[in-house]
């Protein structure tokens, strides 16, 4: 890759930078959503005309950008939707829930209302379920809000994602629950193992690290094993490193993508 090329590249990605939520105390904060599509052009549909996110590329990955996290799109046809993988769906805030019927139906998405009034379930493209909850507070269009993840095992992974990410336990609703920055991780107990994330709609979720090196080495210390070693990626302005929890999520780790 020439000079002149990946100077390109790395202002892109700066430029593209995410509005992310501060770290913890372990250097965490959640990063991005990274989704499989069969149509790029639909997702940026359904996340910026619908959903009101905003566009942004990181490098030449098209995706967009929403308080606490990002969005990117891998032009893939996905193995299968979020419901029976490991990530049964994501949940995103919003302004207003009544402005999102008629734009559904417009599109064609079906959904589901929460007999609460206060949510809709939808049906995104490519088998993405994505849950909206109104929240009439926010100052954006929308907002990042949960990642809702499925196990045998609810306590066991509670705990996991406390230890490894400092995610602080807790509950939301009715459900088990642990905190990071950005981002409100939900477990829910299934009558059977699901299946990976990686490959489905969802491929992985991405947390933003505060020196990610150290980190990385920190975890392997402590027995967890990745995917892909940390490593730097130039052409990004970026650093990354992947690993798989105990039940099936891919997980992404950055050290890059917050806005300086």
């Amino acid at each position: 890759m020439n000079a002149k090329l990946l100077t390109l590249l790395t202002a892109c990605a700066v430029a593209g930078g995410a509005e992310l939520a501060p770290s913890n105390d372990a250097g965490v904060a959640m990063g991005h959503l990274h989704v499989n599509v069969s149509d790029v052009a639909a997702a940026k549909h359904f996340w910026i005309d619908i959903l009101g996110a905003t566009p942004m590329k990181l490098g030449t990955i098209e995706g967009v950008d929403m308080p606490g996290a990002i969005v990117l799109f891998k032009l893939a046809a996905p193995s299968g939707g979020t419901v029976e993988s490991a990530v049964n769906h994501v949940g995103v805030s919003v302004k207003t829930l009544s402005d999102y019927p008629p734009r559904l139906h417009a599109a064609g998405l079906t959904f589901t209302a929460n007999k609460n009034g206060q949510q809709l379930m939808v049906d995104g493209p490519d088998g993405l379920r994505v849950e909206l909850t109104q929240d009439t507070s926010l100052k954006t269009p929308v907002a990042m809000h949960h990642i809702h993840l499925y196990t045998t095992q609810v306590p066991e992974m509670q705990a996991w994602y406390a230890k490894t990410f400092g995610a602080i336990p807790g509950r939301r609703a009715v459900f088990e629950a642990a905190d990071l920055p950005g981002v409100n991780l939900s477990f829910s107990h299934a009558d059977s193992t699901p299946v990976p994330t990686k490959g489905r709609a969802l491929d992985h979720f991405g947390f933003e690290v505060r020196n990610l090196e150290a980190f990385c080495k920190r975890l392997e210390a402590s027995g967890v094993k990745f995917d892909v070693a940390y490593k730097k990626v130039p052409a990004l302005g970026i650093s990354v490193a992947f690993l798989t929890d105990p039940w099936g999520a891919y997980i992404e780790l950055t050290e890059g993508l917050r806005k300086s």
